[in-house]
């Protein structure tokens, strides 16, 4: 069983006959470091399960870049606004190392239903999950100091820090990379 059937089946305890059905449409991709996955302004036409490596997602401003997530295994990439809703995305998702993919295409994506019975209640599944992390991401913003936000980074997702640009990590925690150095200062006292 592919790491894509294990996560549908673990996540949305989909019965294996019907993960058979669904995982032929998932085709294997490949990026390689400083590819785009997608550039701002462009429709996104895919929705890939993450394999292996690191996607940076994020967004330009008028004064500097905003990382909004760092992906890598286990998550899925996309832009709703695009795959959806057929608008172009705001965001930038390049690959910060060589990454692996399972990738359906948009038409795919739009027809599986017909196909797979189940596959509508798994769209709106995955969408909630997707609004509820970020929900989950706002709140912590907006309620949770610097220090505890980082601490909370460093507990879920410890391995970005051997692996990202620092400066990355604390634009997706809502600071600036002095703010991030004094903490982790900090915290090796």
């Amino acid at each position: 069983m592919t790491e894509l059937a294990q996560y549908i089946n673990g996540y949305f305890g989909i019965p294996k006959e019907e993960i058979e059905k669904i995982t032929p449409f998932f085709q294997l991709t490949t990026l390689s470091k400083g590819e785009y996955f997608l550039k701002a302004g462009r429709i996104c036409d895919q929705l890939s399960f993450h394999k292996s490596g690191l996607l940076r997602v994020y967004a330009n401003s008028e004064e500097k870049e905003i990382t909004q997530w760092i992906s890598y295994q286990g998550y899925f990439v996309t832009d709703l606004a695009g795959i959806i809703f057929n608008k172009p995305s705001r965001y930038n998702i390049v690959a910060l190392a060589d990454c692996e993919f399972y990738t359906i295409n948009k038409t795919d994506y739009h027809n599986i239903g017909q196909h797979i019975p189940q596959w509508h209640l798994l769209e709106k599944l995955f969408i909630a999950r997707c609004f509820t992390l970020m929900e989950d991401r706002i709140f912590n913003l907006l309620s949770l100091t610097a220090e505890q936000r980082y601490h909370q980074l460093l507990q879920q997702h410890g391995e970005l820090f051997n692996l990202v640009p620092l400066q990355y990590l604390a634009s997706m925690m809502g600071m600036t990379p002095e703010t991030l150095s004094r903490l982790r200062k900090k915290a090796m006292k």
